[in-house]
């Protein structure tokens, strides 16, 4: 967890690299923005039990939506730079031979490509292609927020967990040379490759996720796509028959190397005297693509080493935080992002959360954030020097109003550079409407399309806009919406200050620090909620899934068929088994998975963020089977007595499941009398499995009690004779500008809303009650 960002287990084979410790530098300023104060943005009304938040007109972006299927792509070279028009549909309908993994080899032909000639390629099953071989990364985070390219083992090109299409492309510029084709993460099917005398024809029929907790369709999607690869360097991508609508489509070779040309020097203050005031912004052409920024300061702006390190848990030192505004039009006031026609670049300075849950004083450094800016930002005394591209569609040639400006503390200017014209000669925006390019226009040294939904309001404007409507009554809020937004699952992580309910306070012992009341506009009370709306479309949102569908996915609810169809009186799976999963998990987050435990001179970990594989977690009030492990990760481990441990049930929070007995003590609802000795399992080493089919693991196992708990974290208070019994979850959801409630919704909202008391009940053992209260 990092600014109070989690992350939530992966569908399948795929684990969480990380969890959500370790996150981006770009992830960690997006954290940093959620922290800045809420507002309200919209307006909220009641209906029974459900709130009803309807945005203002300007609260969610537009979707930029998928458009070319039926088409062929042409990339001309031109140099080492690109044309671009639109063709007819060319669909070769003869594929070739099935590639079995990522790794391609041409035997007939070289293909050129960013400077090089090319037998060897990477067909990645997010429908991309790379060439040559990339360093693994060397860190593991993934995150939220458009941090970019990743190391893929599965080939082709791959994101952090949460980025952004709408803003990620541009991290693709300058890694390894690719092709998106149509990139989206999480596809899966076949690639085939076919080689003749003078081409390459590599064809893609790939479905988007199903059937699983976090995908937005129950059955196989169809997406049908090719790139054809000349000799001569033509690359034509064609696009027979997609579903999906948000992808990224562009050719990506390398081009670093060029030298900065100059473009403008803007003047701020002259009398600027201290790193909150501006004295000039320099700007820069990179490469073709890149505008480089380089605004100097009235004075040296703090590092890492100029400030104390916070207390552990406390929130980043306040600012400065500097602002880039690149407009189409001129304004005389600060431009924000939701000025129409404006791009804000901002670079503020952070702390990494690692080194802040250990209390160590080291690791901060200033980071940017926005659309199209790279994060890695460098200080050099008063000068903080940035890049990033162009606003879509900016040609070479075009005019921008660029203005500046310092934030003292969050939301609280302390200087302003008025909007200056600068005209953009020999650099243009890579990213482009490609249907609408000519033959005539560019040439471009890189060149892409990204196709998205709108990205989701910020999470404490989305609270800030209940609490002031209807008060500081709520512990919990989950959100539900009639509009998809840009996330690649279905699901969402949670967020939250950590209030103290209704009588305030802080919760302590459970390694999981109140913060930034005021920002979700919480006198003390609210406590945990959903970062993002779920979609009304999305899986979870369906009572029942639908009928005749099979699935042996055992991290798909239809995997427990059988079992779970026992229990109930209509022959069904319970209902809303997989929102039960969503709410349970993320609303557990409030108080699991932080804490570690101290064995002899040992202090091991127990997460981070969701219980270890190997933590022995079995839930003592199970929701619908006899055994479960935490929903919040672990697993049932039976041991066997000869080194080894079957696994009975696994860290996957599918179907829904009940918490641990450490999850209810951390929740105030366990004494720690009642909490029996548990134990890990590490080195875990997979042997095969057992005559009922649970996998077998060789590990080491360390016992661990309660008491190694406290003494790292000290006792958990309130203790359970003084903990908070009674909660409130706020039901929202929340509709764009103008709609009504579609009355599946309502319905859907409300049966969740249901479970989701009994849930609560069920697996705290009713030692806690919980509503869903608008009043």
């Amino acid at each position: 967890m990092f600014a109070n960002v989690k992350v939530y287990p992966l569908r399948s084979a795929v684990r969480l690299l990380g969890g959500a410790l370790l996150l981006s530098a770009i992830t960690a300023a997006t954290a940093q923005e959620r922290n800045t104060p809420g507002k309200s943005i919209g307006t909220v009304t009641t209906q029974g039990n459900l709130i009803i938040l309807t945005l203002n007109d300007d609260a969610l972006g537009k979707p930029h939506l998928f458009d070319l299927s039926h088409h062929t792509i042409r990339f001309t070279p031109d140099g080492s730079r690109y044309r671009v028009e639109t063709l007819p549909e060319a669909w070769d309908k003869d594929f070739g031979a099935e590639l079995k993994d990522p790794h391609a080899t041409l035997s007939k032909i070289t293909f050129p490509f960013s400077g090089q000639k090319w037998n060897e390629m990477s067909v990645g099953v997010t429908g991309s292609i790379t060439f040559g071989a990339p360093a693994a990364p060397a860190g593991g985070g993934r995150g939220r927020g458009g941090a970019g390219a990743v190391f893929n083992r599965e080939g082709g090109l791959a994101v952090e967990r949460y980025a952004l299409l709408q803003r990620v492309g541009s991290t693709f510029i300058n890694g390894i040379p690719a092709i998106s084709v149509f990139f989206k993460p999480r596809m899966s099917g076949t690639r085939y490759l076919k080689e003749l005398d003078d081409r390459a024809v590599v064809t893609w029929t790939l479905t988007e996720p199903y059937a699983g907790i976090q995908d937005w369709t129950w059955k196989p999607t169809v997406n049908r796509f090719q790139a054809v690869l000349h000799t001569d360097g033509v690359i034509d991508l064609t696009y027979d028959e997609v579903s999906a609508r948000d992808g990224i489509v562009g050719v990506f070779p390398k081009t670093e190397g060029g030298e900065a040309k100059p473009l403008a020097t803007l003047t701020g203050d002259a009398q600027a005297s201290s790193p909150q005031q501006i004295k000039s912004v320099k700007l820069s052409a990179l490469d073709g693509i890149y505008l480089q920024a380089q605004i100097e300061a009235g004075a040296a702006i703090p590092t890492a080493e100029d400030q104390a390190a916070p207390a552990p848990g406390a929130p980043p030192a306040a600012g400065p935080v500097y602002h880039l505004c690149l407009s189409e039009t001129k304004s005389t006031a600060p431009c924000s992002n939701n000025t129409p026609g404006a791009t804000v670049w901002s670079v503020q300075r952070f702390r990494a959360f690692r080194q802040r849950a250990a209390g160590a004083g080291g690791g901060a450094r200033y980071v940017g954030f926005g659309n199209g800016l790279s994060p890695e930002v460098t200080v050099d005394g008063s000068t903080i020097t940035l890049k990033g591209t162009l606003p879509v569609g900016t040609r070479s040639g075009s005019q921008l109003y660029v203005s500046a400006s310092v934030d003292s503390s969050p939301g609280t200017e302390a200087s302003h550079m008025a909007a200056q014209t600068v005209r953009l000669e020999g650099i243009a925006s890579p990213e482009m409407n490609l249907a609408t390019l000519k033959k005539q226009d560019g040439p471009f040294p890189v060149v892409y399309e990204s196709f998205y939904y709108p990205e989701s309001p910020r999470p404490n404007d989305l609270t800030c806009s209940v609490i002031k409507a209807l008060g500081d009554k709520f512990d919990l809020l989950a959100y539900y919406s009639d509009f998809r937004i840009d996330n690649p699952e279905a699901g969402t992580p949670s967020t939250g200050p950590l209030g103290g309910g209704p009588n305030g306070g802080q919760v302590t012992g459970i390694n999981a620090q109140q913060r930034n009341l005021a920002g979700y506009c919480s006198q003390g009370r609210f406590q945990w909620q959903y970062v993002q709306p779920v979609y009304m479309g999305s899986n979870q949102m369906d009572e029942y899934p639908p009928d005749g569908l099979v699935d042996n996915n055992r991290h798909d609810v239809m995997g427990y068929a059988q079992q779970l169809e026992r229990r109930t009186f209509n022959g069904k799976i319970p209902p809303y088994d997989y929102a039960m999963s969503q709410i349970g998990h993320e609303m557990g987050h409030r108080w699991s998975a932080f804490v570690s435990a101290k064995i002899g001179d040992e202090t091991i970990p127990l997460g981070p963020t969701h219980w270890a594989t190997g933590l022995q977690a079995p839930a003592p009030f199970p929701y619908q089977r006899p055994t479960e492990a935490s929903a919040m990760g672990g697993g049932v481990w039976q041991d066997n007595f000869d080194g080894t441990f079957t696994q009975l049930d696994d860290d996957y929070y599918v179907p829904a499941t009940g918490y641990s007995y450490l999850d209810l003590y951390l929740m105030g609802l366990l004494a720690p009398s009642e909490v029996p000795d548990f134990f890990i399992l590490r080195n875990l080493q997979r042997q095969g499995v057992d005559s009922n089919g649970h996998p077998i693991f060789k590990a080491d196992r360390t016992k661990v009690t309660i008491n190694d708990v406290i003494a790292v974290e000290g006792p958990r208070l309130p203790d359970v004779d003084h903990s908070q019994k009674k909660f409130n979850t706020g039901m929202v959801i929340v509709l764009q500008h103008g709609h009504k409630p579609p009355p599946d919704l309502i319905k859907n909202v409300e049966g969740i809303s249901q479970r989701w008391i009994d849930y609560w009940a069920t697996t705290t053992g009713h030692r806690s009650e919980m509503t869903t209260s608008p009043k």
